[in-house]
């Protein structure tokens, strides 16, 4: 019998594209999520995935069965909503704090999402930069920030989200466009064009130039689409997310490039207070900023 635990395993499957990731995000060991699968296989006497170089590539049996997983948790999650608010749990009000920036460009379709589930609750953006998010966390003057780990995770409840790389943003005519990738010796006697904030946040000073002495000098912008448009006019290089940077990349307005042989990876996570994070509501939100954020090019989920 086909049961709720197998439709979430097969959208977790589907959602992260390695049975080891899924596994972590059903709290299943990678053995049991295996056996899961092949019981369902052996029962229904058909192959559900096929693994391939990208990973595990799913059957029209296995099709099947994901449309039906996403229809009846969908259906499952709208009923759990409707017994909320038949309880009077559903209202209430969700101040959202970006420290990536570039969140902005998946974040819309997201609270779009949510405030269709959710019409009683208030969302809101907190505007500007902010040296210190979890500080508005604290002061109650915000309630879900989204951007790196906390150090000390012990108030809070964090949502892993997803690793993303960081490339490299130059001009077409840049010198080192056609470089494999950059090194910190690269970003010596450029402009550093970046957004606002403290230096301790930009991973690119952080991780690299920071431990290899190197400061380049520094401009800001508070927009993507400003600082995209400074280094298309040759006033600097940038460092940004892969996924917003694909429509500039897909216009030719500039060059993308890795930085490092391995490349530099930065993560999201979603934290509020734990007092906070049993609320239904919440729960949705981290739901849908995962289902939306599947959309997105070079990304790699966290469990």
């Amino acid at each position: 019998m086909i049961e709720v635990r197998h439709l979430k395993s097969l959208v977790a499957i589907a959602d992260t594209g390695k049975l080891a990731t899924a596994a972590e995000r059903v709290h299943l060991s990678q053995s049991a999520l295996s056996h899961q699968i092949r019981a369902l296989e052996e029962h229904h006497g058909q192959a559900l995935f096929e693994r391939t170089r990208q990973g595990l590539r799913f059957t029209p049996a296995g099709d099947r069965l994901l449309a039906l997983a996403r229809t009846v948790l969908a259906d499952i999650g709208a009923a759990e909503r409707d017994l909320q608010r038949l309880k009077g749990g559903a209202g209430g009000e969700l101040r959202i704090v970006l420290e990536c920036h570039t969140c902005f460009d998946w974040l819309m379709p997201v609270m779009h999402e949510f405030r269709q589930r959710w019409p009683e609750v208030e969302v809101d953006l907190v505007a500007g930069f902010h040296a210190d998010p979890l500080a508005l966390l604290k002061e109650g003057r915000a309630d879900l920030v989204i951007g790196s780990r906390p150090k000390a995770q012990r108030p809070w409840s964090v949502e892993p989200l997803f690793r993303f790389e960081i490339l490299a943003v130059v001009a077409n005519e840049h010198k080192l466009r056609h470089k494999r990738h950059l090194t910190a010796q690269d970003f010596e006697g450029e402009t550093l064009i970046t957004y606002p904030v403290p230096e301790q946040r930009i991973d690119l000073i952080r991780e690299v130039l920071k431990p290899a002495g190197v400061e380049p000098a520094r401009r800001t912008a508070e927009l993507t689409v400003a600082i995209v448009q400074l280094v298309a006019s040759r006033r600097g290089i940038a460092a940004l997310p892969s996924w917003g940077l694909q429509s500039y990349l897909e216009h030719d307005y500039v060059k993308a490039v890795p930085i490092g042989p391995k490349g530099l990876w930065s993560e999201l996570h979603a934290i509020c207070p734990k007092a906070l994070a049993t609320q239904p509501y919440m729960q949705d939100m981290a739901l849908i900023m995962r289902q939306q954020c599947a959309k997105l090019p070079g990304i790699e989920w966290l469990a």
